[in-house]
């Protein structure tokens, strides 16, 4: 099972897993690399080993039969004339036990077997939850990354134009304001790119702490963040909801409540206390067995509130499912909405709109060295780049964030066709 969603989320953002090889002196960290770190030695996923341990000793106790009790007695001494001292002293040595009925010790084995139970599914539940926090630091990663080279592409754009305003001033055709606008835009660029570095540190420490590590040595080489996979539509996915390990918990924790119920109902039968012995009778010398037997009355009438309490939560579950089952198929919906608007919005600036402005930006270059425009009318071209840029690289993270919770959800790829769907670079 965790094999199985380990390769679920390496292709939930499998995009940004392909990767341009890294210097060989750094270590190359993928996101199977990284979820293999964090199942190894993450706690809260080894707590369910020792969880798992309480838990079966907790069985083994529980499977114990009531313990046998053996007993003296002594009787007529200490008194006064015949029974003076211990001369008329009678000893009775006895064995004494509790005959369980009702089924008490199946009742008790089941609830402990479905306590177990319960656990594996919450073990998975809570491997799911944590993969998709491993992918979406990675994405962090991936993300400042990006906007570092967005960045480095404005670096470029804003250099040419200081070159640019530089000519124009030594010839005379434009004042020194302009170079000095330029100048400072430069800069700002430059503060752009120094900030996304420190964001991508930042988030490769984020990232590594998951495995405890608190001087990161690797690096994490991002591939395009702008391809996006083709996934069902809402319905398809909807389906999935069934076999969601959320709703998987419902199904063990029906067992355990009706492992309480039955319990609950077996107390209802009072169980045999017995005891036997043997008595040694000081006046003849003889010896002599004895016993008795005792049986609780109103064992059922002080039992019946525990065992309405029992079904009453039993038959809440049916009412507990249903809601959970709605909340996540609102999550599911909203979480495909916004993959398919992210989707669209990242297609549609990639082919229609980045095209036209590179080429808006390319034809302002030209026609502000021949001093056509003015410098403000190429610098807004430049700005309208870089911004649109960046707005396509925040829809590509948000459709990746939102496929990330949708595999959270479904515990599927949800990918139909290749995962490099919809693959295209940024002009």
């Amino acid at each position: 099972m965790w094999l199985r969603l380990a390769a679920l989320a390496a292709f939930a953002i499998a995009p940004c897993v392909h990767a341009q090889a890294p210097s060989p002196a750094v270590e190359s960290l993928t996101l199977d690399d990284a979820i293999a770190r964090v199942a190894r030695v993450h706690p809260d996923l080894r707590l369910f080993g020792a969880r798992t341990d309480a838990l079966l000793a907790e069985r083994d106790a529980a499977i114990l039969r009531p313990p046998l009790s053996a007993g003296m007695q002594v009787e007529n001494m200490l008194g006064t004339g015949g029974a003076r001292g211990f001369s008329g002293a009678e000893l009775t040595l006895t064995l004494a036990g509790v005959l369980e009925r009702g089924g008490k010790l199946d009742a008790r084995r089941t609830l402990a077997q479905a306590r177990i139970d319960a656990l594996a599914v919450q073990r998975e539940a809570q491997r799911l939850d944590l993969l998709a926090e491993v992918a979406r630091r990675y994405l962090a990663v991936t993300a400042a990354h990006a906007q570092h080279e967005i960045a480095e592409q404005d670096i470029a754009q804003r250099r040419r134009t200081v070159a640019a305003a530089r000519q124009r001033l030594q010839a005379g055709a434009s004042p020194e304001s302009v170079l000095l606008t330029a100048q400072a835009a430069l800069a700002r660029a430059e503060m752009a790119a120094a900030r996304a570095k420190q964001q991508q540190d930042a988030a490769r420490q984020h990232l590594a702490a998951l495995w405890g590590e608190r001087d990161p040595g690797f690096a994490v080489a991002p591939g395009d963040p702008l391809a996006l996979p083709a996934i069902e539509d809402t319905q398809a996915l909807a389906a999935l909801l069934q076999g969601a390990p959320e709703l998987a918990q419902f199904a063990d924790e029906r067992r355990l409540r009706e492992a309480r119920l039955r319990l609950a109902r077996s107390s209802g039968t009072a169980d045999l206390d017995w005891q036997v012995g043997v008595r040694r009778l000081q006046e003849s010398g003889d010896t002599a067995l004895v016993g008795s037997v005792s049986l609780p009355l109103g064992s059922a009438r002080r039992v019946g509130p525990e065992a309405r309490a029992a079904e009453a939560d039993l038959a809440a579950l049916d009412i507990e499912r249903e809601s959970r089952d709605i909340a996540l198929y609102s999550t599911l919906t909203d979480a495909h909405g916004r993959y398919r608007v992210s989707q669209l919005e990242v297609q549609r600036m990639r082919d229609d709109v980045l095209p036209r402005l590179v080429r808006a930006e390319q034809a302002a270059e030209r026609a502000y060295r021949a001093g056509a425009i003015s410098y403000l009318e190429w610098a807004q071209l430049q700005s309208d780049t870089t911004s649109t840029r960046r707005q396509q690289l925040e829809a590509a993270l948000e459709a990746h964030r939102a496929l990330i919770e949708l595999q959270r959800l479904t515990g599927q790829a949800l990918v139909a066709g290749t995962a490099t769907a919809e693959q295209g670079s940024t002009p």
